[in-house]
């Protein structure tokens, strides 16, 4: 923290972006982690020694492709291959665990329910919100409707102390017994977990939870996190509950985001949980220790995906995440423009929380082990490069049909084409059947048709990967803002 910062506790009702505290707050926001541990922070979005060994690969690889074009093209194609084949299997694996029904953890409502007040841990939701009138008011009855004790409970909405459209909206809403506006100070970047930084400033809770303005979140999802963490050992410092959509069957894109949702949160996550590897979090409905997150550095406000960054850096403190049978509800994107800016934008996090942790790679390796550093690495590189090098498999197999020129036959000898053919046949019917699954057992089995058509929906996949991809050399910390409010 700032030293400039008032000894006594500062109040939203105080916070005033001209005043000497936010000037603190803002400052330790915007570089509180950087300041800490610059290696941390994607304010640097490569380090020298990755600048140059990301250009020596790609010398390398022309110059192979040059010199010795075929075997080069078979040598990345092979490479790719296994890749693929790979991460199948550790997603499969994942999947299996992830379906045991204590892979989750399960809070009923009368355990919930049964906790006198005066033993509840007091908690802060914070929920940043930039230009979202025609969802605040939602978010409001949706907060207001959250089974806690006030005096217990305090929801900070972080709004930007310029966004007058939003701020208007929220105090004609009515904010109620608990809610309060945090007038974020305008600094770049304007990114949600810089909002967030300067919300701890003014936080109050021991655990500390976020809401996205859209969400719906269990109304007893605090008691259940609160009854969790009692539950569970020290190491665990995190709770994640599970996200869900509630206009799933608005139209195509929204039935293969829920399907994605599905599978993600509900098997994969928990498998991951079961593994104790890296849990990269959910940008919303994460509980997390008011005390850890301070001694972590809380969020990169240069990280595109800071709940992803915050998963990580939890791993690798020795600290672990837990996931919890408790659903908030969201709003998917039914725009496919809308979808790909946020898609994008996630995978262009991905691929920082990568970089950033990889910085220092043994010292991750000795504190996560082999398999968990694989893990990482496959979730948060392998996710967005597999479905770049997707768009790239898919070009080759349509000018093979359409044409069969020969270098193509050239690329694909015997020991390559058969495991790419199994990649093919049995790796996409694998994940079609895992949607299946997932769609299934989360009471989603109307949207098999979505799981049947889920092809097209990768291919939306592979474009916002390769734009976030472009865009982490072009613009890595600009955050494209998702429009909410558009379900029907």
């Amino acid at each position: 923290m700032d030293g400039r910062v008032d000894p006594e506790p500062a109040t939203p009702e105080t916070a005033d972006p001209d005043d000497f505290r936010s000037e603190a707050a803002l400052h330790d926001a915007v570089h509180g982690l950087f300041e800490r541990d610059p290696s941390a922070s994607a304010a640097v979005p490569f380090v020298p020694w990755q600048k140059w060994a990301g250009l020596t690969g790609v010398a390398v690889v022309v110059l192979a492709l040059v010199v010795a074009t075929t075997p080069t093209l078979i040598a990345l194609t092979a490479v790719s291959t296994a890749v693929y084949l790979i991460t199948l299997a550790d997603r499969l694996l994942l999947l299996g665990r992830g379906l045991a029904r204590e892979s989750i953890l399960h809070v009923e409502d009368d355990r919930a329910l049964a906790v006198p007040d005066s033993d509840l841990p007091t908690y802060s939701v914070l929920v940043p919100a930039y230009n979202e009138p025609e969802v605040i008011g939602d978010l409001i009855d949706a907060v207001s409707s959250i089974d806690y004790p006030a005096d217990k409970l305090e929801v900070l909405l972080l709004l930007e102390a310029d966004d007058d459209v939003t701020i208007d909206a929220a105090e004609a809403a009515g904010l109620g017994e608990v809610c309060r506006i945090l007038r974020i100070p305008p600094a770049d970047p304007r990114t949600k977990p810089k909002a967030c930084n300067y919300a701890l400033h003014y936080a109050t809770g021991e655990i500390i939870t976020i809401f996205d303005a859209e969400d719906r979140p269990d109304p007893l999802q605090l008691r259940r996190v609160a009854v969790a963490f009692a539950d569970l050992d020290d190491e665990v410092v995190c709770v994640q509950a599970k996200l869900a959509f509630h206009n799933g069957s608005q139209n195509m894109l929204t039935a293969w985001f829920t399907a994605d949702y599905a599978l993600w949160f509900n098997f994969l996550l928990p498998g991951l949980m079961k593994s104790s590897s890296p849990i990269p979090l959910g940008g919303t409905s994460n509980h997390i220790k008011a005390d850890v997150l301070s001694e972590i550095g809380a969020w990169d406000p240069y990280n595109v995906t800071e709940d992803a960054d915050l998963g990580v850096r939890i791993a690798a403190r020795g600290h672990r995440t837990a996931v919890l049978d408790s659903t908030t509800l969201e709003e998917a994107n039914p725009d496919p423009i809308n979808w790909i800016r946020q898609r994008s934008r996630w995978y262009k996090g991905y691929l920082q929380t990568w970089l950033v942790h990889m910085r220092h790679p043994v010292t991750l390796w000795r504190t996560l082990g082999t398999v968990s550093m694989f893990r990482f690495t496959t979730l948060l590189a392998g996710t967005p490069v597999i479905a770049c090098l997707n768009m790239v498999f898919w070009l080759v197999t349509l000018s093979w049909i359409l044409g069969q020129p020969a270098v193509i036959e050239q690329v694909f000898p015997a020991y390559v084409y058969f495991p790419a053919l199994i990649c093919l046949v049995l790796g996409n019917s694998t994940i079609l059947y895992s949607n299946f699954i997932a769609c299934r057992e989360t009471g989603n089995a109307a949207l098999w048709w979505a799981c049947l058509t889920v092809p097209l929906y990768w291919v939306l996949m592979s474009i916002a990967a390769i734009k976030g991809t472009y865009q982490l050399f072009a613009n890595p910390s600009y955050w494209e803002k998702t429009v909410h409010g558009l379900a029907s």
